[in-house]
Order: C-alpha cells, then sequence, then structure tokens
C-alpha cells in the first residue's frame, strides 16, 4: 500500500466509489538534444574513469544531450585520482569556436561521483542556460526487510544509504531548503505518530509534533523558517503551520465536514496547496499563506492528491482511466497536462531543481521503486536501488 493512499486513509473521510474511466491525454514537448562528444575527456584507471563515466550518464539523464561524434559541444580535460580526485573540464561548442567552461574539480577519492555531477551540472547550464539536477539528492522511504526507514541517495540512486533505524515505519520525509535538514512521520513510539527533525550534520534529532491522532508532516516553508502539517488533535485533520525549531501550531484550516491532507508550500511562500475531500472526493485547493481562501483547484479526476510545489506547476497524483497518473497543472490557469505513462501506477510527485524533471513512486506487480519522469518526453528512468520497496521521493533544490 502505497505512503499516499495510508496518508488519505488516515486524513480523509471514507472515499466514493471509483468513477467511470476518464480520458487520458498526454501531451508531450520533446526537447531537442545537442550531441556531446567526451571522447577528448582522458581518465586514469579507477577514480577518473568513475568520473568519465558518471558524467556521461549525468549528460545523458539531464535530457539535453546525446554522446555522438561528430558533436555540438566536446568536453576536453583530464580525470585522475591520487591522493584524492582531481579533474579539469572544458566545454567547447565547435559551432562557434570558443569555450563555454573551464573549471577544476578536486576532492577526496570518496567525492569522486558528487564532483561528477557537479561537473554535470555546470555542464548542462553552460550549455542550455538551465538549472542541472545532477547534483541533488533525495530522501526515499524504503523497505528492505522488516520495518519502513528513511534512505538517503544521490539523483541518480548511487551512494545509498540509511538515516533512520526506528525499526517501525517512516513515512513523508520533507526537505529544508539548506539540504541539511529534514522532517518525517514517524510511528516508532508505541505505534503513535509523531513528527522528528533530523539535522544530517549532527544526526540530532528533535521532535516536533506528537500529539494524539494523526501527526503527518508538510512541506518546508522556502525561508526554512516554519513547516505545515496535517494534525487531527482538535478534531477533523486540519492544516496547520508551525515553527521549524517549535513552538504552538496555529490551524490554517477549519472543516467539520471535511479532511485535509498533504499541504504544500508556492515557491515564493505566499500561498499553499493541500488536498480535502470537501466536495466529496479528494481534489486539490488553494490557500494564502495565512490560511484564507480554499479555492478548488482540480476537476478531472476521481481522486487528486499529493501535490509538489515547484517552478514549473503543481504536481500531482490523478486517478484516471484506472490508473494513478502524474499530472502537472499550471495554478493560475487550470490548465493541466498528464506526464507519466498509463502502463503502471505513478505516485508521489517531487519536482527535481531543474524545473524539468519530477521524481515518483512507479508501482507494478504490487513493487514499488522510484524512477524520474521528464515533463518534456523522454521515457521514464528507473532508479537502481535494488532490492526492496520504495516510495515518497523527496529531492533537495
Amino acid at each position: 500500500m502505497q505512503n499516499r493512499r495510508t496518508l488519505l486513509a488516515l486524513t480523509l473521510a471514507a472515499l466514493p466509489l471509483i468513477a467511470p474511466a476518464q480520458e487520458v491525454w498526454i501531451t508531450k514537448n520533446t526537447a531537442a538534444k545537442f550531441s556531446v562528444d567526451l571522447t577528448e575527456l582522458r581518465a586514469s584507471a579507477g577514480g577518473g574513469a568513475l568520473f568519465v563515466q558518471t558524467l556521461q550518464n549525468d549528460l545523458v539523464r539531464s535530457g539535453w544531450f546525446n554522446i555522438a561524434r561528430p558533436a555540438t559541444f566536446t568536453v576536453r580535460g583530464t580525470a585522475a585520482a591520487g591522493a584524492g580526485m582531481s579533474a579539469a573540464c572544458e566545454l567547447f561548442d565547435n559551432s562557434r569556436n570558443r569555450a563555454l567552461l573551464n573549471k577544476a574539480y578536486n576532492g577526496t577519492a570518496a567525492e569522486t561521483r558528487r564532483l561528477a555531477h557537479q561537473a554535470a551540472d555546470d555542464i548542462v547550464f553552460a550549455a542550455t542556460g538551465k538549472k542541472g539536477m545532477n547534483g541533488a539528492r533525495l530522501l526515499l522511504a524504503g523497505r528492505m526487510g522488516g520495518g519502513k526507514e528513511i534512505f538517503l541517495c544521490d539523483a541518480d540512486g548511487g551512494n545509498l544509504r540509511q538515516i533512520t533505524h526506528d525499526n517501525s515505519i517512516s513515512l513523508a520525509p520533507q526537505w529544508a531548503p539548506n539540504g541539511e535538514l529534514f522532517v518525517y512521520t514517524s510511528f516508532r513510539r508505541n505505534n503513535f505518530q509523531e513528527i522528528n527533525l533530523v539535522d544530517l550534520r549532527s544526526n540530532q534529532r528533535t521532535v516536533i509534533a506528537a500529539y494524539p491522532g494523526i501527526d503527518m508532516t508538510g512541506g518546508i516553508s522556502p525561508d526554512g523558517g516554519s513547516m505545515l502539517m496535517t494534525l487531527s488533535k482538535d478534531g477533523n485533520p486540519d492544516i496547520y503551520v508551525q515553527g521549524l525549531r517549535g513552538g504552538a501550531p496555529i490551524r490554517l484550516t477549519k472543516s467539520i465536514h471535511a479532511g485535509q491532507a498533504s499541504p504544500c508550500w508556492s515557491p515564493d511562500g505566499n500561498a499553499i496547496a493541500y488536498v480535502s475531500d470537501h466536495s466529496g472526493q479528494p481534489q486539490l485547493y488553494l490557500m494564502s499563506r495565512g490560511g484564507g481562501g480554499g479555492k478548488l483547484l482540480t476537476s478531472r479526476g476521481s481522486q487528486n492528491v499529493a501535490p509538489d510545489w515547484g517552478s514549473e506547476g503543481i504536481a500531482y497524483c490523478s486517478r484516471r482511466g484506472g490508473r494513478y497518473v502524474v499530472c502537472v497543472i499550471n495554478p493560475a490557469t487550470r490548465e493541466d497536462r498528464q506526464i507519466s505513462p498509463g502502463d503502471c501506477d505513478y505516485e508521489d510527485p517531487n519536482w527535481a531543481p531543474d524545473g524539468r524533471h519530477i521524481f515518483c513512486t512507479r508501482t507494478s506487480g504490487y513493487r514499488p521503486t522510484i524512477c524520474m519522469l521528464d515533463t518534456m518526453g523522454d521515457p521514464p528512468l528507473a532508479l537502481p536501488l535494488g532490492s526492496g520497496d520504495w516510495t515518497s521521493p523527496a529531492c533537495t533544490r
């Protein structure tokens, strides 16, 4: 059972039967790709080869490049591992006969992949003017045996490591903007929910909320000062806001006959998207940061849940044609488009920092894993996480 479905079961009133299948439509805007030649990037064995291979994989994953000769761009330089890792990369524009990037990357041998991710993002920006996403990190809820814990990995699925050891159920991780703090919901306290704040620098954990009933994490504000949460301590599940370091929660929604869940901030921090079953089925709503509004946003699909608001719109999960699919909606015009294919269920969407890609949970044959969707038309890419059940990706931005 997916985390978002569990969240709905915990926070929303009983759902009506699924509506008849609706028309599914997919709009693709496949971007033209640039050719890039890496044969002039010389690498030593071991760490140097790992740097070049990681860089090549990242450039392809970015969606902007094909590896080919002759090419529009050539990457020149060296990558060698000795006492540490040292690489020098020049991005040369063959069509304009000039260098667009010339940069050195130095670190420890253990930082080889991180340095390659950084170089890939620098090349993407130099060639396209677009922000990259390869240097981002993902939080995941993962089950490898017994309980479900929070894990951390690179954007390509590498460097996977376990963060929590609650021996229980851990859900819904959310990053703070600094990429060093995150919050999540845990059932470690005698199977009761609590919201925890984790500092990755010190491994310190602080309990933020542990009220009777439902305590579920929501998004952290863009300024890093406060967080949204779903609490049922005053009756129905409602949306609250609270200081990230503590303080009394402030109730933003007050509904007697409906449940609210899954709140997230707009990129400027002035608005909040959330889920409510006020209309009889889960739909997305918008309100101001102070709690005013409650404007219905979605209407297509029998269930619209799990919003994540990025620079290019609100990504969300919608039940259409008997499947859960990932869609993106423009909150100003209410125009939406389906991003994921209809081959299986796609849930838990979360924007990558490039504003082009979306990480999500893909479930096929009752086994959930993490994949990356491309809003410009490239096919989904599965992250090589190995065995286990993986859900709820949350990406640094």
